[in-house]
């Protein structure tokens, strides 16, 4: 069993307010979740254009966890395209 974490920086120029960040954060975690992977804001909740997202996956190999984290990321670009400033993955076994 391996547990995959995503750490995610985005950067949301289009927010103007707490309030327009959360609707795009709402809306980017409910679309994230419909993968197998569970979703959290984990930094940055007191500024209104930068965000950091926690996502998670556990799998039956890394490959699978890597799998799963990728298409975390290349839908995090289509929904928000230009707000991802880094990624990174990490595997605990």
């Amino acid at each position: 069993m391996v547990v995959g974490l995503l750490s995610l920086e985005l950067h949301l120029s289009g927010a103007r307010s707490l309030k327009d960040k959360r609707m795009v954060l709402r809306s980017l975690k409910d679309r994230l979740r419909r993968l197998n992977v569970a979703v959290s804001e984990l930094e940055h909740q007191d500024l209104w254009q930068r965000a950091g997202l926690g996502v998670v996956t556990v799998a039956a190999s890394e490959a699978l966890a890597r799998r799963e984290l990728d298409a975390a990321v290349e839908m995090v670009e289509q929904i928000e395209p230009g707000s991802l400033a880094r990624s990174e993955i990490e595997f605990l076994t």
